[in-house]
């Protein structure tokens, strides 16, 4: 009963903050975003017996980015940044955990296509960063490591759970790099849209593989 209650706010929050971002309704974004994560938290913590700190701590991470991000500004925007290369590395930490062995025919395979999307992106947005240019960079690679780390797992164990994490890393990539484009080379409503319905969708699937892994364990 609690996890279905922890489920059904975790929806009407994300609905409602879409709903702002739609309206352009400031007040909306400001009462209902930071509810986004506290509810993800809230429904993982119903959801299992045993709580992962790690994932844990990614989830605070990103509940920081969330809030700082609220706000405009280069600082906010860096305390964003930074929040969320915490919790991206904590991901990281958490599927190379999973990974018992490889090969480096999986590696290469693994790290060819994120890094091609990588590259393309830094040389679309190059030239719009200038001293963004470097933290950009920094949090680009450290997204396409755990895209690279997650892919590694699937080919390895083609399990429910590794779907989830991989599907979770490819699609908060297509959050973050759409969130680069309209910052720094062309701004539109709908990407805001498009960014926060992923964005959502992507920590909502990492859930579901924490989950999954709880009950195998």
């Amino acid at each position: 009963m609690i996890k279905k209650i922890a489920l059904f706010v975790f929806i009407l929050v994300s609905v409602l903050d879409i709903t702002g971002i739609i309206v352009k309704e400031p007040s909306l974004l400001f009462l209902f975003k930071p509810f986004i994560l506290l509810s993800l938290l809230f429904l993982y913590s119903s959801s299992v017996v045993t709580r992962n700190k790690w994932y844990v701590m990614a989830l605070i991470f990103s509940f920081f980015g969330d809030v700082f991000l609220l706000y405009p500004g280069e600082f906010f925007f860096m305390m964003g940044l930074v929040s969320f290369l915490l919790a991206h590395f904590i991901f990281i930490k958490i599927v190379i955990g999973r990974i018992q062995k490889t090969s480096f025919i999986k590696i290469i395979t693994s790290i060819i296509p994120f890094f091609i999307v990588f590259g393309f992106l830094m040389f679309t947005l190059k030239d719009s960063l200038n001293k963004m240019l470097l933290p950009v960079v920094v949090y680009g690679l450290t997204i396409s490591t755990f895209g690279v780390i997650s892919f590694i797992d699937f080919q390895n164990t083609k399990s429910k759970k590794s779907l989830f994490m991989l599907i979770g890393a490819l699609v908060f990539m297509i959050s973050d790099s759409m969130l680069a484009i309209n910052k720094f080379y062309n701004a539109m409503h709908l990407f805001e849209v498009i960014i926060m319905i992923t964005y959502i969708l992507a920590q909502y699937l990492i859930y579901r593989s924490m989950i999954l892994e709880t009950e195998k364990s």
